[in-house]
């Protein structure tokens, strides 16, 4: 009968081990027993960029991408897409069951009544250059904040915690508002508590003259969905960030910072942005034929397509496509989604992308629709940081309780110089 372990046999001393399996995996602490001698520290894995290591077990969000699957507490993302909001997405996400309807109203009222910011923090922004990135300035004020609540950084305290993660969900949107009218010199618009999440963002940021700023159904509905499909997206760069930082037990504000800040990479958050520039290079539907040539040449890059995680069609991207056209039926065609439509067919139907397994993922079509709705694209990795904030902060709660976490510390390859003296600088050659 097959054993649940992996026989190891090192070649170096010939001696073997037996490595017990679970979940189809090897701890790699077991491996510190194959040693050559008394002095070998023992055998490590080298995995650059964690491509084939497991740093937890989390039961929030599962993504099988090679079958296009993404779910939330075993949730298919398009049945939370379709059906559900993003503050009951957010609940989900933190409890691990969607809520009834008292328990929902109880958390959106506690959500409500703390988008609210200390006046202090207005001051605080107000002391950015003119120009500064929406993403800068919400990344330093998120920080900030941690000043406002000092009783945060009492993280093993349930009540406490729970305190911090509402605060913390409630008020990025209010400071990427701030951010946003402050890098177009406008006056800061108060949260209005009697609009949905999505809807109150939508007037913090849009509201000039208006009395009462009413946001387009259709636009506010397209939003909340983008937030829903933004929310968590397991052990990604920044999920792993805030994961890493919150493992040194700081207090939830430092970590989300962490964790936006490398939102903030080009690599990251700014995926969608690259896709607009792609797409504005690309000009016109008659030259993607040349473009394609070049992407297969290594001369040009298709952007939006393939993913670390995905080998087939992102089920986010799918929703994302509907929305375009929902939302460009508000707001007049974006005059790059034919380029991108047209690029996405010739793609999809040529064995050199189709056999490599690229395929268009959720930022393909997201910058069009935020360009659509008259974001810049500054704000598009600002408008990715709001809603995953409830992914990240039930990431950080899940670390903080799982008793096997500790304090990150990877391991290093030294290949640095050998031991040697200190030479005085007048001997040195």
């Amino acid at each position: 009968m097959a054993k649940d372990t992996l026989s190891v046999t090192d070649n170096r001393t010939g001696k073997s081990y037996e490595l017990p399996i679970a979940d189809g995996c090897i701890r790699a602490m077991d491996l510190r027993q194959i040693k050559t001698g008394t002095q070998d520290f023992g055998l490590m894995t080298y995995d650059p960029a964690l491509l084939n290591t497991s740093i937890c077990r989390s039961t929030i969000t599962y993504i099988d991408g090679d079958k296009g699957v993404l779910m939330y507490r075993g949730y298919p993302i398009e049945q939370l897409a379709e059906k559900s909001t993003y503050l009951e997405v957010a609940y989900l996400l933190l409890n691990g069951e969607l809520p009834g309807q008292k328990q929902y109203d109880e958390f959106a009222n506690s959500v409500t009544t703390h988008t609210f910011v200390h006046e202090n923090i207005k001051s605080f922004i107000e002391g950015f250059r003119y120009d500064a990135h929406p993403m800068g300035m919400l990344v330093a004020t998120v920080a900030a904040l941690s000043t406002f609540y000092p009783e945060a950084k009492l993280v093993g305290d349930r009540a406490t915690r729970r305190a911090q993660m509402i605060r913390l969900i409630a008020k990025m949107p209010t400071i990427a508002a701030f951010s946003y009218r402050h890098s177009l010199g406008m006056p800061y618009v108060y949260p209005v508590n009697d609009l949905s999440f999505a809807g109150n963002f939508l007037a913090m940021v849009k509201r000039i003259a208006e009395v009462r700023y009413t946001p387009n159904k259709t636009l506010e509905r397209a939003l909340d969905t983008l937030f829903i499909l933004h929310a968590d997206h397991e052990q990604n760069c920044s999920t792993s960030a805030m994961r890493q930082v919150g493992s040194s037990r700081v207090d939830p504000y430092s970590a989300v910072a962490a964790a936006t800040a490398a939102l903030y990479g080009p690599l990251h958050g700014g995926a969608n942005e690259a896709v607009l520039r792609m797409l504005k290079e690309i000009g016109s539907k008659d030259r993607i034929p040349e473009f394609i040539k070049k992407v297969k040449t290594g001369e040009g890059k298709l952007m939006g397509f393939g993913h670390r995680v995905y080998k087939s069609y992102d089920p986010r991207a799918k929703r994302v496509k509907q929305l375009a056209d929902e939302v460009f039926e508000v707001t007049g065609k974006n005059p790059l989604l034919d380029i991108a439509l047209e690029l996405e067919r010739i793609a999809l139907s040529d064995d050199y992308f189709v056999s490599r397994k690229l395929y268009p993922n959720v930022d393909f079509y997201s910058g069009l629709i935020y360009q659509a709705m008259g974001f810049p694209v500054d704000m598009f990795p600002v408008l990715f940081a709001i809603p995953r904030t409830a992914g990240w902060l039930a990431q950080w709660e899940e670390m903080i309780l799982d008793e096997e976490q500790k304090i990150a510390r990877p391991r290093q390859i030294y290949m640095g110089s050998s031991k040697r003296d200190y030479v005085a600088m007048s001997e040195r050659k």
